[in-house]
């Protein structure tokens, strides 16, 4: 019966030649410069730029195409012979573009002299299969003279990439440290000097697993424990992890016994004190953190009890488990401010100043409304249009909101947001706290939300296919704009024939003379002077067009 098998099997075999792949032929590589000086300046802009021919692949039947198994590599050497360190990255397209801090960051990992020309080889590495010899292009050659990277100083970005004005200090090689203030469930990215960023591994799914891959999927930003305020992050690229002493309160004994107040934008503690007298005092710092990290992850029960302490001097602090005696000057008697300055990672001091330390309220420029369209983000900002009635206006686009919105003063904040106390998705009032009751969501549209900070209420008001412009040519009717097919934007000809006394306003609705935008240079403004661009341009007929989300608009 076997046999039997065996031989059908056989007698089923079709005839025919073998189809094979031909080896692949070598693309020629070819750069668009021989030599590039690197700089702070140019870090951000296109350097080099590399280009290839498409590597030949053939297959032996004609009527055949030849498959995409085609594995491209291009390879960076600081020898001749690539024999030495090689930065090899895998390509998909037949060109690559490098701005110059990634060039800068080939260099480094080449262990380039920096403020001095390298030559740098470059080729391309074609192969059919891990186990298949690699054919190679020719060898181009670039001078390159790098800059030095600090990469000492570890910067703090947030969710969206920008800078938050906060660092970490590496004295040793991968091991950055500093004090931060975090907001409840703040997150962060962590930017190293060669433009590295380190991100939670989201395959782990720890925040103290850190990745520095650059696929967003599986990079996550780190996100702090729930209690905001101040944390001591240690963070290794090494170890690939990092941890966050998170410290609630911390006390001054000695000569001056008082409890530090945290100040988090400052990142700063201070306490208002009374002196007898000028001169000098002698103090201890100290308190107890509570220890998150890889083992505990943000669960707060499982947060280890950590003594923490000062020692040094006042204008060198050092940060360990053991309080010293800490020598500091008194400028006068009196109301006085006790600061423990925490912002520099790289020198932390304590200090007292003349007066007591009474914070200036300042007004945020914006409220950001995160929760539109399911996006708990930062993209729909509400500019501050009166200062003195904490008043905020915008028009936002909403499509979806499953969850309800908060409006936040700052990013990443929570702690610091305007939830729902009444009313309902047009009208309402609003409470300054952090709590689950999030503003509700109207109807699907283009709304302008009005917002008092000073009264805590809300306004939203529906905007039809049309707004109106008023006051060209000195002529007070409602001209209408019509919706086009950008969300927000609106657009429609007019006729300057003179310039308008007191310029010409954007209303929202017809026959609403309350609700309407000025402006000036292209950009709009709530409730503001009229714009008044008529006035340079010769008489004529312009295509006026409104973006009322974006706050823009053009005369063409």
């Amino acid at each position: 019966l076997v046999l039997s098998c065996l031989l059908a099997l056989s007698a089923c075999e079709k005839d025919g030649d073998t189809i094979y792949l031909t080896t692949p032929e070598s693309n020629e590589l070819m750069a668009s410069v021989q030599e590039v000086v690197l700089s702070e300046a140019n870090k951000s802009k296109v350097v080099l730029s590399l280009a290839w021919t498409d590597c030949t692949l053939q297959v032996s039947n004609p009527e055949m195409k030849a498959p995409d198994v085609l594995q491209t590599t291009l390879q960076v050497s600081l020898t001749e012979d690539f024999s030495g360190t090689l930065v090899e990255s895998n390509e998909n397209y037949l060109s690559k573009a490098y701005t110059g801090q990634t060039l800068n960051t080939v260099a480094n990992s080449l262990k380039a002299e920096v403020e001095k020309p390298n030559t740098l080889y470059f080729r391309l590495s074609a192969r059919t299969g891990n186990n298949m010899s690699a054919v190679y292009s020719n060898v181009v050659t670039v001078a390159v003279t790098p800059y030095e990277v600090d990469m000492q100083t570890g910067v703090i970005l947030n969710s969206d990439m920008t800078e938050n004005g906060q660092t970490l200090y590496a004295a040793e090689e991968g091991l950055y440290k500093g004090f931060m203030g975090a907001a409840s469930w703040g997150n962060f990215y962590l930017k190293e000097g060669d433009g590295t960023i380190w991100g939670v591994d989201a395959e782990i799914n720890n925040t103290f697993q850190l990745t520095s891959v650059d696929d967003t999927e599986k990079r996550w930003n780190i996100w702090f424990p729930e209690p905001a305020g101040c944390y001591f992050v240690s963070l290794s690229t090494v170890q690939q992890q990092w941890s966050g002493l998170y410290i609630p309160t911390l006390s001054v004994s000695g000569d001056i016994a008082a409890e530090l107040a945290f100040d988090r934008n400052a990142v700063q503690w201070k306490t208002t004190i009374h002196a007898a007298s000028a001169g000098e005092a002698t103090i201890r710092i100290a308190g107890v953190g509570k220890q998150y990290d890889y083992s505990t992850g943000t669960d707060n029960a499982a947060a280890i009890n950590t003594p923490l302490a000062f020692a040094g001097n006042a204008d060198g602090l050092s940060f360990g488990t053991e309080a010293t005696d800490i020598s500091i000057n008194i400028p006068q008697a009196g109301d006085c401010t006790l600061v423990l300055d925490l912002s520099n990672p790289r020198q932390w001091t304590v200090s007292v100043t003349a007066g007591a330390d009474v914070p200036q309220e300042t007004v945020p420029q914006q409220l950001y409304v995160s929760g539109i369209n399911d996006v708990w983000g930062w993209d729909m900002p509400l500019p501050l249009y009166n200062e003195d009635q904490r008043s905020y206006a915008g028009v936002v686009d909403i499509q979806t909101c499953s969850y309800g919105y908060s409006l936040l003063p700052e990013k990443d904040n929570w702690d610091d947001a305007y939830t729902f106390s009444g009313g309902d998705a047009y009208n309402g009032t609003m409470v300054h706290e952090k709590t689950n009751n999030n503003i509700p969501a109207p109807a699907s549209g283009l709304y302008l939300m009005e917002v008092n900070t000073q009264s805590l209420s809300y306004h939203l008001t529906a905007l039809s296919d049309k707004i109106y412009y008023s006051g060209l040519n000195d002529v007070w009717n409602f001209f209408p704009l019509q919706a086009t097919s950008t969300q927000g934007e609106f657009a429609g000809q007019i006729e300057i024939q003179q310039a308008s006394q007191w310029g010409f306003k954007i209303y929202l609705q017809e026959n609403n003379w309350d609700i309407w935008y000025g402006g000036s240079e292209g950009a709009l403004y709530y409730s503001a002077d009229g714009i008044t661009d008529d006035a340079t341009l010769p008489a004529g007929i312009y295509t006026l067009t409104v973006n009322l989300i974006e706050g823009t608009y053009s005369i063409r």
